[in-house]
């Protein structure tokens, strides 16, 4: 009995001890990985503005407010500094500045970087009577880190890091997607104890997600970054910096058959890459498509047998109901495989992610002083936990809706009512400014959740 007891206290009990905390720990860090993964996952598929001119602001007090004109393919035209939150002769000197720039560069929408003043240089751009420009909020998370990236010195040289990070508050309202993989995910400002969990499992699965997301979308080719191209499955980073060496030395692609030519870009490669890459514009108009070259006989005996070409088969649902379904398949085509290409060809190069809808916070209220408890405000959620989700509301704070506050009734998962850059309206229950932390509600009809933002 003594050697059974001793036995247990010395070794069994700390064993076992051991091996419960550390399948517990592994099972936490496992939640936590999966909720970081699913949250970036609804950041990456943002909505695109798309390819409009952008004036892009990092907005600051003291050292002034960065100003980046990029024209719509994203490529830097011009970059200034204004100080509108200075002297009366300063501010009067920015607006006239702003004005000059829209004016010159005929700027179509006004992107400002969330961060520290930006909701006082909203105002001021709002001030400012600019017109039907668009003035819209946009995270900046991480812009900072991209700033001072091997990346964004590979691509500015010669600009410092105030102009690089403007560049990419613009971007990434233009395509959130082509502009947040240069990023580190951890920097993105969506995860839960991301610096405590396993990293080697965290960056698999944030990689994982990463690539996913940027195949389900597709990438153009002659437009995409060496970043986003080193996710496209079958190429990685050496490919991909072949790819844009190649387009630098040779002009843009005019097929996909032009990537034959990249050097160590093999048949396997291709195979995996091509149907992930698009290329506009080409004398095939499969090529813009998501459409495998290895299914284009296919789709060219779909129109032979119609009558037509393959340019007028696409997006005309009237030709593809006439084609016998059974007819083209095959050992190599089946259903599956079928009805994919029949539905590409119904909306050609569609873009998977939802439309733009542009969003704008309560005015009047750009402090934390300025909030009371009872008022209902718009908001973004920023992040989603286990615990419940955060939620810009304009104030450079966020606030945080407990689990318990996200709806009326038992929620057992926060991911199951909200999500990243998703709108809402909330309530503020407390407001605590020594210690800055804004508790708010979801809860009741007035509280509403709506659909996925910019």
């Amino acid at each position: 009995m003594q050697a059974a007891e001793d036995g247990y206290r010395r070794l069994l009990a700390p064993s076992m001890e051991n091996e419960t905390l550390a399948s517990a720990r592994a099972q936490a860090e496992e939640n936590a990985i999966e909720v970081f993964s699913e949250n970036l996952r609804q950041v990456l598929l943002d909505p695109p503005l798309g390819q409009k001119c952008v004036l892009a602001v990092d907005p600051g007090f003291r050292t002034g407010c960065k100003l980046a004109v990029i024209d719509s393919l994203g490529r830097l035209q011009e970059s200034y500094v204004i100080f509108p939150h200075d002297t009366q002769k300063r501010r009067e000197e920015a607006a006239a500045k702003v004005q000059k720039i829209c004016k010159k560069n005929g700027i179509e929408v006004i992107a400002v970087g969330n961060g520290t003043a930006g909701r006082e240089t909203e105002a001021f751009l709002h001030s400012l009577n600019l017109g039907t420009v668009p003035i819209i909020m946009v995270n900046e998370s991480g812009a900072s880190v991209y700033s001072t990236s091997d990346a964004a010195r590979r691509e500015f040289p010669h600009e410092d890091a105030t102009v690089r990070s403007a560049v990419s508050i613009g971007r990434r309202l233009m395509d959130p997607l082509a502009e947040l993989v240069k990023i580190e995910p951890n920097a993105i400002g969506v995860g839960q104890y991301q610096h405590d969990v396993d990293q080697s499992a965290l960056r698999r699965a944030l990689d994982d997600v990463v690539s996913s997301c940027v195949n389900l979308v597709g990438v153009d080719v002659n437009a995409a970054s060496r970043e986003l191209l080193a996710y496209v499955s079958g190429l990685g980073p050496k490919l991909a910096e072949s790819v844009v060496n190649y387009r630098n030395e040779h002009g843009l692609f005019c097929s996909r058959k032009d990537l034959h030519k990249v050097p160590r870009l093999g048949p396997k490669a291709f195979e995996q890459a091509a149907g992930f890459l698009r290329i506009h514009d080409s004398d095939n108009p499969l090529d813009g498509t998501a459409v495998h070259p290895e299914s284009y006989p296919l789709v060219e005996k779909m129109a032979s047998d119609l009558g037509v070409t393959v340019k007028e088969l696409m997006k005309n649902e009237g030709l593809l109901r006439r084609l016998d379904k059974e007819k083209y398949i095959g050992e190599k085509v089946g259903v599956g495989t079928l009805q994919d290409i029949l539905e590409e060809l119904s909306r050609p190069g569609r873009d998977p992610r939802n439309e733009f809808e542009a969003f704008s916070f309560a005015p009047g209220i750009e402090k934390m002083e300025d909030l009371q408890v009872g008022m209902k405000l718009p908001g973004i959620v920023t992040n989603v936990t286990s615990f419940g989700a955060f939620v810009d509301i304009g104030v450079h704070q966020d606030g945080l809706v407990h689990i318990s506050h996200l709806r009326d009734g038992y929620v057992k998962n926060p991911t199951d009512v909200a999500k990243p850059r998703q709108r809402v309206t909330v309530k503020v229950l407390d407001v605590d400014l020594e210690r800055k932390r804004i508790s708010l509600s979801m809860k009741n009809s007035e509280c509403s959740v709506g659909g996925l933002l910019p």
